[in-house]
């Protein structure tokens, strides 16, 4: 395995992040700890992985030069290695994990490691292992302490679309048990029914940095897959208006609001629209602020009946939206009554479009947001048939309609969508040219595509070139495009993991987030590279049009 970022160099992750190389887990979470305090008041995300820390700009007018700096004093301040453990430091709890070690690629790691699959589970059993750090997924603990023969199993060159919750896994040094169905790359050795990470309380996550974890051979009885995670059941507070049922919730059909903040740090992916530019305006044209909280509908179909008066905005994709099936044109602000029926039809010009109510959904909330992601699963998650939806209390003013154009749609007939994408942090993991052989590939979307990552299949066999070896896990970022030794890119949505390996050679910018996640299976890409200036004056012309995109008021008083 090789480090990530070099001890103290700062790089663009992007052109909204900073990656800082650190000296290991710990010097990592005590990095962050500093910059927390250095920052206070800074509208950021904090994210520590193995011997890297990220720093993600969530204000559009933040400039990343300041954060740089901040950093760069910290930095110069900062000892060399982390400190020594305070003697009076509690060592961490022992927790044993029963497992039946069974996984589809234990015989694989055996021939990796040089031994026989008895010999694997004997030495992933021998002696407690230790956790480093939390991230990836909800409650995913990096375990330390490989016996030396386990520690050259790499990941897997091509990573699966689920890992089973409960999985046992090894890869790039480390051994851990995946808390919750989620992609992976990591080799499957085992499963356990031990559960993980719960909804129901704080810490939530069942490790934290410094616990060890002595993995046994289970007995016979013992569960072998932990319970799904369940939510609290949710009542609708006092003042909460009924304002739909679903009568067909279509391909998929969500709630999503801004996303949940500062959880990365225990593996909570942030969630939120996969097209944020379509939600503000659909917000924006129903008088909401830009990330109240919305229906997010997946390829169409979706129908819902009023179950009380209220005000509609559809925004994104150009779909065909009726109301008793009277055409409505998407975008205009549409009052709906009791008994009416709204229907989006088959999206042609994206994935996704969304449906905005005067005075914001209103539904339960896992760590401060109603957002449902398809990584942990958190959230209500997609809506069934009868499900009902409630709105909060709305003021004027409403829009009325937006400008021609101002919502997100891809190219018409099936041209190639352009995304513009900025150098990765990992540019020496690569030969030279590596953005110009990306840029001149036409990439397929792949159907095991969805809200975590775009995974794209180029035209015809294409050699990247990898400088070969791997990563340890370091913090991800929406946008970037991560390059498995398999070949096949995987470009990161909002529910990607907090962490992950696999080296980035580039980053989708910042205002081509929207288009990025209109692109839905079959779409045909194409990333064109462009430079950091470009990428900073194409988000200022975003915010300038979105700013300018809301027309008109309508016509009524609240009541």
């Amino acid at each position: 395995m090789t480090r990530s970022v070099p001890f103290g160099e700062v790089r663009l992750f992007g052109d909204r992040a900073l990656l800082i190389g650190v000296a290991g887990a710990r010097s990592a979470r005590l990095l962050v700890t500093v910059l927390e305090d250095a920052l206070r008041g800074a509208d950021v995300e904090l994210v520590s992985g193995q011997d890297s820390v990220c720093i993600v700009a969530r204000d559009p007018d933040a400039e990343l030069g300041a954060f740089r700096a901040v950093v760069h004093d910290v930095l110069g301040a900062a000892p060399a290695a982390p400190p020594p453990m305070a003697l009076d430091e509690p060592e961490g709890r022992l927790v044993t994990i029963p497992c039946a070690f069974d996984g589809p690629d234990l015989a694989e790691v055996a021939a990796l490691a040089g031994c026989s699959s008895d010999e694997v589970v004997a030495l992933l059993t021998s002696e407690p292992l230790t956790v480093g750090v939390v991230g990836f997924s909800p409650g995913f603990a990096y375990l330390d302490g490989l016996p030396a023969p386990l520690r050259e199993v790499p990941r897997r060159a091509r990573p699966r679309p689920v890992v089973p919750a409960g999985s046992v896994a090894l890869a790039n040094g480390h051994a851990a048990v995946y808390p919750t169905a989620s992609p992976g790359g990591w080799q499957l050795v085992g499963r356990t029914g031990v559960p993980l990470f719960s909804l129901d309380e704080p810490p939530y996550a069942a490790l934290v940095p410094g616990d060890r974890v002595q993995f046994t051979v289970g007995g016979a009885g013992e569960p072998a897959e932990p319970a799904p995670l369940r939510a609290r059941a949710w009542s609708p507070p006092s003042g909460a208006r009924p304002v739909f049922e679903v009568l067909a919730p279509g391909l998929r059909a969500v709630v999503q609001d801004a996303g949940r903040r500062n959880v990365a740090a225990s593996g909570v992916p942030g969630a939120g629209p996969a097209d944020p530019v379509s939600c503000a305006l659909a917000n924006g044209v129903a008088g909401n602020a830009p990330g109240a909280p919305v229906l997010e509908v997946t390829g169409g179909g979706t129908r819902v009946r009023g179950l009380g008066p209220c005000h509609v905005a559809v925004a994104g994709a150009a779909p065909p939206v009726r109301v008793d099936g009277r055409d409505v044109a998407p975008g205009q602000l549409v009052p709906f009554a009791e008994g009416q029926v709204l229907e989006i039809g088959a999206l042609v010009r994206g994935c996704r479009t969304y449906v905005a109510v005067a005075g914001g959904l209103i539904g339960p909330a896992v760590f401060g947001s109603q957002s449902s992601d398809e990584l942990s699963g958190l959230g209500p998650g997609p809506l069934g048939r009868g499900a009902r939806l409630y709105a909060g209390a709305w003021t004027p003013p409403l829009g009325d309609h937006l400008a021609p154009g101002a919502a997100t749609e891809l190219p018409a007939g099936g041209e190639p969508v352009e995304l513009r994408v900025v150098p990765g942090p990992h540019a020496e993991r690569f030969d030279p040219g590596v953005l110009d052989r990306l840029a001149a590939a036409a990439f397929e979307v792949g159907s095991a595509s969805n809200r975590v990552g775009l995974r794209l299949q180029a035209d015809g066999a294409r050699e990247w070139g990898e400088a070969g070896g791997e990563l340890d896990s370091q913090p991800m970022v929406t946008g970037a495009v991560q390059l498995p030794p398999g070949g096949e890119p995987v470009v990161l949505l909002p529910d990607h993991a907090t962490l992950g390996g696999y080296p980035v050679p580039a980053v989708v910018i910042a205002a081509d987030h929207g288009v990025l996640g209109q692109c839905g299976p079959g779409t045909v890409v194409r990333l064109v590279p462009v430079g950091q200036k470009d990428a900073a004056e194409a988000l200022r012309a975003r915010r300038r049009a979105m700013a300018k995109a809301v027309l008109g008021h309508y016509p009524l008083a609240a009541g």
